[in-house]
């Protein structure tokens, strides 16, 4: 039935849209965050079996996909090339892998639309850390609804 992840994430795809399941319940039912439960559904992180038993039985999938489900996905979504200076790389990577999870969660949570780039707020900080200092990046922009005509 399923002959690639990709046949799988549309698998899932359609049926959370016809089942009208939302990502954040999707996520206690499989036991991780949103964030990563979201990515995960759509073909960016590997399932423990246990979990990918879980994400079979709430979209009702084929016992097929679990192998599909457990195994390393080809991360990042994006055509085109990549950006050649390092910082900048890890974040076209950031972006490749949970883009499409953060563009899901965002259009569940305001409706349809985007976040603005122009009315934009960004600060970049240092968190303190054991293992090493960290980079805390705060995004937000103003959300703006498409408008039926």
């Amino acid at each position: 039935m399923y002959t690639s992840r990709e046949d799988v994430t549309e698998a899932i795809v359609i049926a959370r849209v016809r089942k009208g399941l939302n990502w954040a319940d999707i996520a206690r039912q499989v036991g991780r965050s949103k964030e990563w439960t979201t990515c995960a559904c759509l073909g960016q992180m590997v399932f423990s079996e246990d979990e990918a038993r879980t994400v079979i039985g709430l979209f009702d999938l084929d016992q097929a996909a679990l192998p599909w489900l457990c195994a390393v996905p080809y991360k990042g979504s994006f055509d085109g090339g990549a950006p050649g200076d390092p910082l900048l790389y890890r974040w076209y990577e950031m972006l490749s892998v949970y883009g499409p999870a953060l563009k899901e969660l965002i259009h569940e949570e305001f409706g349809d639309g985007i976040m603005s780039a122009i009315d934009f707020r960004m600060q970049v900080g240092r968190e303190a850390d054991p293992a090493g200092d960290r980079v805390q990046v705060t995004i937000s922009g103003k959300f703006l609804p498409y408008k039926p005509y």
